[in-house]
């Protein structure tokens, strides 16, 4: 069963996360995990990303956040990539992981800068190296 929410996130967790990571997830749906797979496509992908009030650009900024806080490392690199594809600069990018050491403490800064370093070589977005200050 698909309701309209669930084919909006389909099509938004498509964009954001890259397809071929939502038909690797899709693929792997099973009786245990399906009705999870549907609310979160549902619900976080179709109701919440697909609001109107802010940006991709902001949504994806806004869960390098939380994520970042929360210590789900995975997730923050699956998103950081997302929020490449929704368009993020690299100094919006870096700011947010100044913000991020500043309030979820050092250690978390440290693993968001390394993820975002893996994350830029990857995609061959690495910005030049400069004089170190």
């Amino acid at each position: 069963m698909t309701s309209e929410d669930f084919e909006k996130g389909l099509k938004i967790r498509k964009e954001v996360l890259g397809e071929a990571y939502v038909e690797r997830a899709l693929a792997n749906v099973d009786d245990f995990n399906r009705e999870f797979q549907t609310l979160i496509t549902e619900y976080c992908w179709g109701r919440s990303w697909g609001g109107k009030a802010l940006t991709r650009r902001q949504r994806s900024l806004n869960n390098l956040c939380m994520l970042a806080a929360l210590n789900r490392a995975h997730e923050f690199e699956l998103h950081f990539r997302g929020a490449l594809r929704n368009g993020c600069t690299l100094d919006e990018l870096r700011e947010t992981l100044i913000q991020i050491t500043i309030y979820c403490g050092v250690p978390a800064g440290v693993e968001a800068f390394r993820i975002a370093r893996k994350v830029l070589q990857e995609e061959g977005r690495m910005p030049a190296a400069s004089s170190p200050a």
